[in-house]
C-alpha cells in the first residue's frame, strides 16, 4: 500500500504537474490572444479613422507638406484716356524681397542681413531676426525697382550666396501725368487693390484673375524636377478707355487752378466738361487736388495749418474740460446733504482729465486724415451745394414747358418777393432796388429772385417737383465713379410756400455738381437727360473691346422747342447780360451765374459760437455753340475770400477762358461778328534763320510788324523772336526780332493792369513793349487778372493775357436778406 501510495502520490504529483503547465499555456494563449485582438483592433480601428473618416483631411496635409503653392500676380489693367492713346495709369514690374530662412546656408544669414539692409535701406538686426527664423517664408520688402532688384542679384553674386533670398515679380501703378484728373483715376493700395476714383470703382475688371504655380517638394524639401511643376497662367485685368480727354483735361485744370488761386476759395473749386448728347465727361477737376503716385502726402499747406487747428481744438478741449469741472465742483458746493456732497466729490475723483500730450498726438493723427481725405474728395461727386442762380435755367424750362409762362410773361420786382402771410420775412432780390416790369427772358437775364418765385407760385408744388424729379435731382445720377451723394431737397408734400420760393431760384435744397451739369445738358440737347459716365469702353489684353458704354437717353424732360427757347434766353444772357463775362468771341455761348449762400453753414458756425459770416459758393454754368449744343461746363467755387463772392465776376471769366481754349481743341468752328475780329488772337509765325529784312517782309506780309531789338544790320539772321513760333498774339500785334538770346538786365517789368479798362490797359503795355491779349468782353469791362504777374521780368513783345470782366448788371453776394442769393 505504501509503494501504492508512493506511486500514487509521484503518479498525482506528475498529473499535477502536468495539469499546471496546461494551465499556464492556456493562460498564456488567452493573454496572447487578447492583446492580437486588442491590437489589431486598434490597427484597424486607426485605419478605418485614418483612411474613411480623416482620409481626405490627411491627404490634403500630405500634399501641402510636399507641395509649394507660389501666386502669380495678374498685370492690372491699362487706364487710357479719350484718344486711346494717351496712358493715364499703368502697371510697372517691381520686385517683392523675401527669405527662406530654413534654407539659408550656415553664415549666410549675416551676409543677407547686411546686404539687404544696406540695400533696401532697412534696420539691420530686423532682417537678422527674419533670416534666423524657423521659417520656410518670410517678406522683406515689397515694389522694389527693378535697379534694386538688380544690386541684390549682384550681391548674392559677389557674396555667393546659396538659397535663402527669393525675388518675385509684383507690379506697381504708375500715374504719368501726376496730378491730372487724379480724383476721376483715384490711386491704389499696396496690394495693387483701387481705393479711390475709377481705380475703386472698376477694380475687379482691372484686377484680373491670380495665377499660381504650384512646385512639389521631396521628403527632405528639397524642389522636385521642374516635370512636377504645375502651372495656372495669370489673367491679366481688362483696360479702360475713358471718356476723359487728356488735352482737356489740361486745360481745365490749368484755368480752374488760377481762378483758384484768384479768388482763394477755401474749400476749392471744380469744373465738368460734359457732351450734352452722350453724357461722355471731357473733363473732371476738383481742385486743391493730389498726385496719385503718392497719394498720402499732403500739401505743403494743408500741412502747415495742422498744428494750428491742433492747438485750437485743444484749447476747446481744455475749455470744455474746465467748464465740466467747475460744474462738479459747484455740486460740491450745492450739496444739502452729506451723502450728496459724497457722491459729488467720487464724481469729481472719477473725472477723467485730459492727457495734453495723447490728445495732441491724436488730434493731429486726426487732421492728417482728414487732410488726405479733402484731397481724395471728388467734390463734383461726393459734395452737394446750393446751385443758386443756374438752376434759373431750370425754373424757367419748367414754366414754358408747363404752359404757364412764355418768353412775353410779365411781372413787376419790387426788389423783394413779399408773403400774404406777414409773419413771414421777405426775400429780397440781389437788386434792392427792384428790376420794375419784367418779362421771363428779362427774369433770367437780370437773374430775378421775385420772377422765379413768381413762376414757382404759378407752376404749384405738384407741377414743380414733378419737373425737378424728371430732370434727375431726386436720385444719384448712377456715374461711375464712387462715393456720389445723396441730394437733400423738399419733398411734394414738403414744399410749402417758402420752400417752394426759395427752391425756385435754386437756394435750400443740395444737389450734386454731377447733377447740375446732367440738367444743363438736358436743357441744351433738346430736353433729353443723358447718362454722365467717365469710361467709354473696356479692352482685352488683346485690345479687343468686352463692353461700351450704353449712352441712350434716360428720358425727354422738356420739349426740342423748348430747349431751343431756353438757349436762345441764356444766350442773350451769356452775350450782352448778367452772364456775358462767361462769353467767348465767336462761339455762341449760352449761360447762366450762380452765388448760392450757405445757409446751413452759417447757422452751424454761429451754434458753435464761431461767426465766419455768410459763405458762398460762385458757379457758372452754359454751353457751346448755342445754335448746335455740344459742350456744357460747369464752373464752381467754393467760399472765396478775395473780392466780393460773385459768379459773374470770378466764375464766369474762368469758365471763358476753358471755353475759348477747349472748343477749338474739339473742333468747334467758330462764327465771328465784326467787333469780335478786331479782338482776336493770332499765331506767331516762324522766322528764326530769316534775315532781319526777310523776317520784317515775311511778318508784313502775314498781317504783323517786326520790330529789331537792338543794333542789327539787314543781313542780320534772327536767332530769338518774341513771342515764339506758334504763340498766341494779338491780331496785328508785333514780332520782337533779336540776333541773340537778350541780356536779362534788358528785360522790362510788366506793370498792373487789374481794374482799367482795355484801352488803358493797351497804353500801359505800349509804354513797356508788351502786348495784351484780350480774354472775355473787352467793351466796357474792366481787366480782372493777368497771366503773367506784376513785377515780373520778361522780353520785349511779350504777350500778357488780360481777363476782362463787366461790373454793370452782374449778380453779386452781400446784398442779400435771409434766404435770399444774388
Amino acid at each position: 500500500m505504501a509503494a501504492n501510495e508512493g506511486r500514487s502520490r509521484k503518479d498525482g504529483i506528475f498529473y499535477r504537474a502536468k495539469s499546471n503547465r496546461s494551465g499556464v499555456w492556456q493562460r498564456t494563449m488567452v493573454i496572447v490572444g487578447f492583446v492580437l485582438v486588442l491590437g489589431f483592433g486598434a490597427v484597424i480601428t486607426n485605419l478605418v479613422r485614418l483612411q474613411l473618416v480623416n482620409g481626405e483631411t490627411l491627404k490634403t496635409d500630405a500634399v501641402d507638406q510636399s507641395l509649394q503653392s507660389t501666386q502669380l500676380t495678374p498685370s492690372r489693367g491699362t487706364i487710357y484716356d479719350a484718344t486711346g492713346t494717351k496712358v493715364l495709369a499703368q502697371s510697372a514690374s517691381v520686385w517683392t524681397v523675401a527669405l527662406e530662412p530654413n534654407y539659408i546656408d550656415e553664415g549666410d544669414d549675416v551676409k543677407i542681413a547686411k546686404g539687404l539692409s544696406e540695400i533696401l535701406g532697412l534696420d539691420y538686426d530686423a532682417v537678422l531676426k527674419k533670416a534666423q527664423q524657423n521659417s520656410y517664408f518670410v517678406y522683406v520688402k515689397r515694389k522694389v525697382e527693378t535697379e534694386v532688384r538688380d544690386e541684390i542679384v549682384q550681391y548674392i553674386k559677389d557674396e555667393k550666396i546659396g538659397r535663402g533670398i527669393t525675388l518675385m515679380e509684383d507690379y506697381k501703378r504708375y500715374y504719368p501725368y501726376g496730378t491730372t484728373a487724379s480724383t476721376v483715376l483715384g490711386f491704389t493700395g499696396t496690394d495693387n487693390q483701387g481705393l479711390a476714383g475709377v481705380e475703386t470703382e472698376y477694380d475687379s475688371e482691372l484686377t484680373g484673375t491670380a495665377g499660381r504655380l504650384v512646385s512639389a517638394k521631396n521628403a527632405q524639401g528639397d524642389d522636385m524636377p521642374f516635370q512636377y511643376d504645375q502651372y495656372v497662367q495669370a489673367q491679366d485685368g481688362y483696360d479702360l478707355v475713358l471718356t476723359i480727354d487728356e488735352t482737356a483735361q489740361s486745360i481745365v485744370e490749368k484755368h480752374l487752378q488760377a481762378g483758384l488761386e484768384a479768388c482763394g476759395a477755401l474749400e476749392g473749386g471744380t469744373a465738368v466738361l460734359m457732351n450734352v448728347k452722350t453724357g461722355a465727361i471731357l473733363a473732371l477737376s476738383t481742385k486743391g487736388d493730389y498726385d496719385p503716385n503718392d497719394p498720402f502726402t499732403i500739401s505743403q499747406e494743408a500741412e502747415d495749418a495742422i498744428p494750428e487747428k491742433v492747438e485750437d481744438a485743444l484749447k476747446k478741449a481744455q475749455e470744455k474740460e474746465q467748464q465740466e469741472l467747475n460744474t462738479l465742483q459747484l455740486a460740491i458746493d450745492n450739496a444739502e446733504t452729506d451723502e450728496a456732497r459724497a457722491e459729488a466729490k467720487k464724481a469729481l475723483a472719477d473725472y477723467e482729465r485730459i492727457d495734453v500730450t495723447t490728445l495732441r498726438d491724436e488730434l493731429t493723427d486726426q487732421m492728417w486724415a482728414e487732410a488726405q481725405n479733402k484731397q481724395w474728395r471728388n467734390k463734383a461727386v461726393s459734395d452737394t451745394y446750393y446751385p443758386g442762380s443756374v438752376f434759373k435755367m431750370v425754373t424757367g424750362s419748367m414754366a414754358m414747358e408747363s404752359g404757364v409762362a412764355s418768353e412775353d410773361s410779365t411781372y413787376t420786382c419790387t426788389g423783394q418777393w413779399v408773403f400774404d402771410d406777414p409773419t413771414i420775412d421777405p426775400i429780397s432780390c440781389w437788386y434792392h432796388a427792384g428790376h420794375g416790369t419784367e418779362t421771363l427772358v428779362d427774369g433770367i437775364c437780370n437773374s430775378c429772385n421775385p420772377y422765379m418765385i413768381w413762376l414757382g407760385q404759378k407752376m404749384g408744388r405738384h407741377t414743380f417737383f414733378n419737373f425737378f424729379e424728371a430732370f434727375g435731382f431726386t436720385q444719384r445720377t448712377g456715374i461711375d465713379l464712387p462715393g456720389e451723394a445723396d441730394s437733400l431737397y423738399f419733398s411734394e408734400d414738403e414744399l410749402n410756400i417758402v420752400e417752394l420760393a426759395t427752391s425756385s431760384f435754386g437756394q435750400n435744397f443740395s444737389i450734386t455738381p454731377i447733377q447740375m451739369i446732367t440738367a444743363i445738358a438736358a436743357v441744351a440737347n433738346g430736353g433729353y437727360l443723358v447718362q454722365p459716365h467717365v469710361v467709354d469702353r473696356m479692352l482685352d489684353s488683346d485690345g479687343n473691346i468686352v463692353k461700351t458704354t450704353d449712352t441712350s437717353y434716360k428720358r425727354q424732360v422738356i420739349s426740342e422747342d423748348v430747349s431751343k427757347r431756353m438757349t436762345a434766353i441764356l444766350q442773350k444772357n451769356a452775350t450782352s447780360e448778367s452772364g456775358k463775362n462767361g462769353y467767348v468771341a465767336g462761339y455762341r455761348v449760352a449761360g447762366k451765374t450762380g452765388t448760392s449762400e450757405k445757409v446751413a453753414l452759417y447757422y452751424q458756425n454761429l451754434a458753435e459760437g464761431n461767426d465766419r459770416g455768410m459763405q458762398y459758393v460762385v458757379s457758372y454754368g452754359g454751353y457751346a455753340p448755342a445754335d448746335d449744343p455740344q459742350y456744357a461746363l460747369l464752373v464752381f467755387y467754393d467760399e472765396p475770400q478775395i473780392g466780393g463772392a460773385s459768379g459773374g465776376t470770378q466764375a464766369g471769366p474762368i469758365f471763358a477762358a476753358i471755353m475759348e481754349e477747349v472748343l477749338p481743341y474739339l473742333g468747334v468752328d467758330p462764327q465771328y461778328t465784326e467787333s469780335e475780329y478786331e479782338n482776336l488772337s493770332a499765331t506767331a509765325p516762324n522766322v528764326i534763320g530769316m534775315t532781319m529784312a526777310e523776317a520784317k517782309s515775311h511778318l508784313e506780309e502775314q498781317g504783323f510788324s517786326g520790330t529789331v531789338v537792338g543794333d542789327a544790320e539787314d543781313d542780320a539772321l534772327v536767332t530769338v523772336q518774341v513771342p515764339s513760333p506758334g504763340a498766341s498774339i494779338p491780331k496785328e500785334g508785333m514780332v520782337a526780332l533779336y540776333t541773340e538770346e537778350p541780356d536779362p538786365e534788358t528785360y522790362v517789368e510788366v506793370p498792373s493792369f487789374i481794374g482799367y479798362d482795355i484801352d488803358t490797359c493797351r497804353y500801359l503795355a505800349g509804354l513797356v513793349d508788351v502786348q495784351v491779349l484780350v480774354v472775355g468782353d473787352g467793351d466796357s469791362s474792366y481787366a480782372q487778372s493777368q497771366d503773367i504777374a506784376e513785377g515780373t521780368k520778361v522780353k520785349r513783345g511779350s504777350v500778357i493775357r488780360i481777363s476782362f470782366v463787366s461790373s454793370g448788371g452782374v449778380e453779386a453776394a452781400g446784398n442779400t436778406s435771409t434766404n435770399s442769393e444774388e
